[in-house]
């Protein structure tokens, strides 16, 4: 009988404590907290983060292990987030981690923050079937995220709110091949979906045959065949990833400056929205006309990206129609919100496309905090429609900083053997 392997996951790299609790590739829990103070700053302050950190994560780590029915005793690992990110944030989880591993007295696994956002594709939840069982499984209920704000915490909870994703710019680390594992997933997002099972009875074999029966089928637990290519977009991330193997991943493209979600975060601060401004873009951009008003796209060569140009362009077009108008942005936010989304979004897929024709792969994925961009879904479906590419997107509690990711990374470094050291220190940033 093959050993239960059961993570303890520790996510602290930006503004948001997340533990979650895996076992194997299933998703037991995943408690997210997350810091309001941020938005009065329009962007996250470093040493407001690490304090929140320290509040939150005794808290939240007894939560998930409570909602996961685990006790410490049956923990096999303890996973965290060793980088890249912001250091006093990662100071704390790594420092939580460490002492936990080290009184439990099982491995300490440090996992890569850009790897696992990847490895979000991977994470199963519980009542998920392979396809090949699809027809004889019946449906068990998704655990989702669990995220704790005011007004959902429980009682042993302090106050938290709303979440972001940003974090400094940095590029993922690659690793060593490892063996084929079984593959994992999140929820079905391919553009084309299988086909649905359907109950076919048997010819009949006397006068009166047994009525057919109904086959009742839980979710698909469905993933991407190794190579696939996967974009990665966040505040400080715009890379498009050579995915070979669940801990071997090559950059094979990647912004030389500003990153999409940081375009939309700070194009977002001059139309005067709300911080983070990534969600406010998205959900104005539903109501206006994406063809208004036209954008800089830059002439970036290979596959690499640039957004600091598009921003350029838009601080100046919007001050040079203020000279005209001063009611300008009011007039005109949700068309200028569809326009700007639309040209980030023809910016990333025209390098996806190209990187996809250039290595003939056609298992596309995204992940990453701005994959929960509705825009950036809505286009590459339509992409793959007429590519014909198998899409693969994370659920949306899955694209954001939180624990899942972390545990599934470590599940697979666990079956390597990849463990660390309590010298291990974290780092803000990493290069391949």
């Amino acid at each position: 009988m093959v050993r239960e392997v059961v993570i303890l996951a520790i996510e602290s790299s930006c503004d948001d404590t997340s533990a979650a609790v895996i076992r194997n590739e299933t998703i037991l829990s995943n408690v997210v907290a997350s810091q309001k103070v941020h938005e009065a700053y329009g962007g996250v302050v470093p040493e407001l983060a690490s304090r929140a950190h320290q509040q939150n994560i005794i808290p939240v780590v007894d939560v998930a292990l409570k909602r996961a029915g685990v006790s410490r005793s049956e923990i096999s690992a303890v996973a965290f987030t060793r980088g890249p990110g912001l250091l006093g944030s990662l100071l704390v989880g790594t420092s939580f981690a460490k002492a936990f591993a080290l009184a439990l007295g099982v491995p300490l696994i440090e996992v890569n923050h850009l790897q696992a956002h990847v490895l979000a594709l991977f994470i199963r939840e519980p009542g998920m079937t392979d396809r090949a069982d699809a027809s004889q499984a019946a449906p068990a209920p998704a655990q989702a995220t669990t995220s704790l704000s005011a007004a959902t915490q429980s009682a042993d909870m302090p106050p938290v709110a709303a979440r972001t994703a940003a974090i400094p710019p940095i590029s993922a680390q690659s690793a060593t091949p490892a063996p084929a594992q079984a593959a994992t997933s999140a929820p079905a997002q391919a553009a084309t979906p299988a086909p649905a099972q359907t109950a076919t009875s048997a010819p009949a074999q006397t006068a009166t045959s047994a009525p057919a029966q109904a086959i009742v089928s839980g979710p698909v637990y469905r993933v991407p065949s190794f190579p696939f290519l996967c974009l990665l977009v966040s505040g400080g991330n715009s890379q498009i990833i050579l995915v070979r193997d669940h801990l071997h991943m090559e950059v094979i493209g990647q912004t030389i400056d500003d990153a999409a979600g940081e375009a939309f975060d700070k194009c977002a601060k001059v139309m005067g929205l709300p911080y983070p401004g990534g969600p406010y873009i998205d959900k104005l951009a539903k109501e206006g006309n994406p063809h208004r008003f036209p954008f800089t796209k830059p002439a970036i060569s290979g596959l690499d990206y640039s957004f600091s140009g598009l921003k350029t362009n838009f601080l100046y077009f919007l001050r040079d129609q203020l000279r005209e108008n001063p009611g300008f942005i009011e007039q005109n936010k949700a068309d200028l919100a569809a326009s700007l989304q639309k040209t980030i979004i023809d910016i990333l897929l025209q390098k996806l496309t190209r990187a996809a024709k250039e290595t003939r792969i056609r298992d596309i994925a995204i992940a990453g905090g701005v994959s929960a961009n509705s825009g950036l879904r809505n286009a590459i479906q339509a992409e793959a429609q007429k590519r014909k590419w198998n899409v693969f997107i994370p659920k949306f509690e899955f694209t954001m900083d939180n624990a899942a990711m972390i545990a599934i990374a470590g599940y697979y470094k666990y079956l390597r053997g990849e463990f660390a050291g309590q010298d291990a220190v974290p780092y803000s940033r990493t290069h391949l």
